[in-house]
């Protein structure tokens, strides 16, 4: 059984992520598809003591016209340094955070990439080697693309000889399944309701947080608290 996921490149984003990936086998980030402002693109959430702080990269504005994920820039370099400065403040304490020091540290203070679907990119696959993710990945610029969106995502996973199309549950508002029918192949919807706990700092228990809070607090026990674990 072939399964494909189709979704826009995230900025280390939270368990549920990785777990669309480690379900199927091959996900393809959707990155041709218009950048939106202030989204989960480009920032996402830390538990510190003080309370949940968002991490955002600052992107370069393309004047009055839209771009895509893959076109978008960081306008300079400098929110690396001080994104890694308040991760390592709020989870400095964490049981494995020496363990993953080294490498999250290297991966943000040495990676000069400006390219945001590549800087997401690139943590991405980091933590799928640490969690042994080995699902391929995929670019949506390395297929030709229909027109429409659903014949998009549909014409996507026919190259992928998918039998079976995992979506996030959002897009059951606009995806035409009907598309993927067409071309015998059926449609499930991730669910997100009821992961576990895990140890955490900083009082109240927050699931919508990045990855990087699981893999500090837990380590290699990281997928008993996942679904695809």
């Amino acid at each position: 059984m072939n399964k494909v996921a189709i979704l826009q490149s995230n900025y280390i984003p939270w368990k549920g992520y990785f777990d669309l990936i480690n379900f199927v086998d091959h996900f393809v980030f959707y990155d041709s598809a218009q950048y939106t402002k202030n989204d989960w693109r480009n920032r996402n959430i830390i538990k510190t003591s003080q309370g949940l702080k968002w991490l955002t990269i600052p992107v370069r504005a393309k004047g009055k016209s839209s771009q895509s994920i893959e076109e978008a820039t960081v306008t300079d370099q400098k929110w690396r340094k001080k994104h890694w400065s308040a991760i390592t403040q709020a989870y400095s304490k964490a049981p494995f955070f020496s363990k993953y020091k080294e490498i999250f540290e290297y991966k943000f203070l040495e990676d000069k990439t400006d390219n945001l679907s590549k800087i997401n990119f690139n943590f991405i696959l980091l933590v799928n080697e640490i969690l042994g993710i080995t699902t391929k990945l995929h670019f949506s610029s390395d297929f030709v693309l229909e027109e429409g969106k659903s014949e998009k995502l549909a014409g996507i996973c026919r190259d992928l000889n998918a039998d079976v199309y995992l979506s996030g549950p959002s897009a059951q508002g606009y995806l035409d399944v009907s598309m993927f029918e067409k071309s015998g192949i059926s449609v499930d919807w991730m669910d997100y309701s009821g992961y576990p706990k895990y140890r955490q700092l900083h009082g109240h228990f927050e699931h919508g947080v990045t990855i990087l809070d699981l893999l500090f607090n837990e380590g290699e026990n990281s997928l008993r608290y996942m679904k695809s674990g």
